[in-house]
C-alpha cells in the first residue's frame, strides 16, 4: 500500500462513517471498464459501481448530457413541470409496459414507494410476500422486506407485514397467502443472495397467482434491469409482466436516479400529498436516463450482451470443469455467480494484486457485473487473470489437505 493510499485512508478513518467494509484502494479516475487509483495504477472492473456502471465509467453520450443539462438547470421542484421528465417516462415505459412512473433517487427508495402504494391500493390488506436471501435496501421498510436475517440485526423491529418464503418455491407462496396478502414482491435474479436465478415457471406460475387472488406483482429489477441479463428487464424472457416495476443502478447510466413504472390501473392510487420527492426526476437525473437508454439502444448493446454473455459463460463453466474449487456457476446475461466451496474473499485479494476488481457475496459467491460496453479483449484478460487466481487458491487448498 502506498503513503498516498494510506494517507487517504487515514482522513477517512477520522471523517467518514465507518459503514463499509471498504477495499485499500483509493480510486481517482475511471474510464470504461478500466480504473486507477491514486499511485496510478490501472485496475480492470468487471463489478464497477455495484452494476451502476452498466455503461462503464463516464460513458461520453451520458457525461455530455450532464455536462449540458448542468448549464441550463440541474434542479426543479416538482411543484413545477419540466419536460425532460415525460420524456424518460416515457422512455421508461417504452422499454417495459403501459403504465405511469415515479422517479426516485436509489433503489431503496423506489421500494419505499411500491411498498406504500400496495399498502393504499389493498385497501386493509397488507401482507406482501417476500423471498428468502431477497435483498431490497437498507432503509427501513425496504430492510423489513429483505430475507437476510444478518442485516436485521440490532434494527429490530422490523416494520411488520412481510411474510417470507423460499425462492423458487411457487407452492411456499402459494401456502402463504392470506385475507391479508396484497403483494407478492421477488427478484428474478438474487443478485446480493448469490445471483440466483428464477426459474420462467416461478415466475410465470406467480403472475398466475396474483391474477387468481388479486394480488400485485412487484419486481425488483434494480439490478436487472437496463439491459443487465440481455433484454431491457429481466422478466420479459419469461414474459411474467408485474404491476410494478423497480429500477436504479444503470438507469442514469451513472448518475443516482430510481424508478417505478405502475400499470395504469394503478396510476390513480397515489395522489398529491400521499408521496413526494425532493430531488427525484430531476432535470439532470432525467436528462441522464435519456442519454442512457439512447446509448445501450444506438450502440446496440443488448446484443452485445446476448454475444459476450455465451463467451462469458462458456469460460466459467470450462473452469467449473477444471477447478474444484468451483461448486456451481450461475446467472444471466453479465451478471455471473461462481459459487465456491470455500470463502470468496481470498480470491478478491488475489484478483485485486493482479489489477482485476470483482466481488463477493454471501461468504461464498464470487459475483461479476461486466460493464455492458466491456471489450472482448477486456473481458478475455479479466477471466485470464480471474482462472489464475483460482488455480492458485485451488493449489494452496489442496497443499493444505
Amino acid at each position: 500500500m502506498g503513503q498516498a493510499t494510506e494517507d487517504v485512508i487515514k482522513q477517512y478513518d477520522t471523517y467518514v462513517m465507518n459503514t463499509y467494509v471498504r477495499q485499500p484502494l483509493v480510486i481517482t479516475k475511471a474510464k470504461g471498464s478500466r480504473v486507477w487509483d491514486v499511485e496510478g495504477r490501472e485496475y480492470l472492473d468487471l463489478f464497477p459501481g455495484w452494476g451502476v456502471g452498466g455503461l462503464g465509467y463516464n460513458h461520453p453520450w451520458v457525461t455530455a448530457a450532464l455536462r449540458g443539462q448542468a448549464g441550463r438547470v440541474m434542479h426543479v421542484s416538482n411543484n413545477y413541470y419540466h419536460p425532460l421528465q415525460w420524456r424518460a417516462a416515457k422512455r421508461l415505459i417504452t422499454a417495459s409496459f403501459d403504465g405511469t412512473v415515479f422517479f426516485t433517487n436509489s433503489g431503496a427508495e423506489a421500494v419505499e414507494t411500491a411498498i406504500k402504494l400496495t399498502r393504499r391500493w389493498g385497501e386493509g390488506r397488507h401482507e406482501i410476500i417476500v423471498m428468502e436471501r431477497s435483498f431490497h435496501g437498507r432503509t427501513m421498510a425496504a430492510l423489513s422486506a429483505t430475507g437476510q436475517p444478518k442485516h436485521h440485526e440490532g434494527f429490530e423491529p422490523l416494520l411488520p407485514g412481510f411474510v417470507r418464503v423460499p425462492f423458487n418455491d411457487l407452492a411456499a407462496v402459494q401456502a402463504a397467502v392470506t385475507p391479508k396478502t396484497v403483494a407478492v414482491l421477488v427478484e428474478p435474479i438474487q443478485g446480493e443472495g448469490g445471483v440466483r436465478v428464477a426459474d420462467d415457471g416461478f415466475l410465470t406460475g406467480l403472475r398466475r397467482l396474483c391474477d387468481e387472488r388479486r394480488l400485485l406483482l412487484i419486481l425488483d429489477e434494480i439490478q436487472t434491469g437496463m439491459g443487465r441479463t440481455g433484454t431491457w428487464f429481466a422478466y420479459q424472457r419469461s414474459g411474467a409482466e408485474p404491476d410494478l416495476l423497480l429500477t436504479a443502478k444503470m438507469l442514469g447510466g451513472g448518475f443516482p436516479i430510481g424508478a417505478v413504472v405502475a400499470k395504469r390501473a394503478l396510476a390513480g392510487v397515489l395522489t398529491p400529498g400521499t408521496h413526494a420527492t425532493t430531488y427525484g426526476g430531476s432535470p439532470l437525473g432525467c436528462a441522464c436516463v435519456l442519454a442512457a437508454f439512447e446509448a445501450i439502444e444506438k450502440q446496440r448493446l443488448l446484443e452485445r450482451v446476448n454475444a459476450l454473455s455465451l463467451v462469458l459463460f462458456e469460460r466459467l463453466r470450462a473452469l467449473k470443469e477444471r477447478i474444484p474449487l468451483i461448486r456451481e456457476v450461475r446467472g444471466r446475461g453479465f451478471m455471473a455467480g461462481i459459487e465456491l466451496g470455500a470463502s470468496g474473499r481470498p480470491i478478491v485479494e488475489a484478483c485485486r494484486a493482479k489489477r482485476l476488481l470483482i466481488n463477493c457475496t454471501q461468504e461464498t459467491v464470487l459475483r461479476l457485473l461486466p460493464a455492458l460496453t466491456i471489450t472482448r479483449a477486456q473481458l478475455d484478460r479479466g477471466l485470464a487473470i480471474l482462472e489464475e487466481a483460482l488455480v492458485e487458491s485451488s493449489r494452496v487448498a489442496q497443499a493444505a489437505e
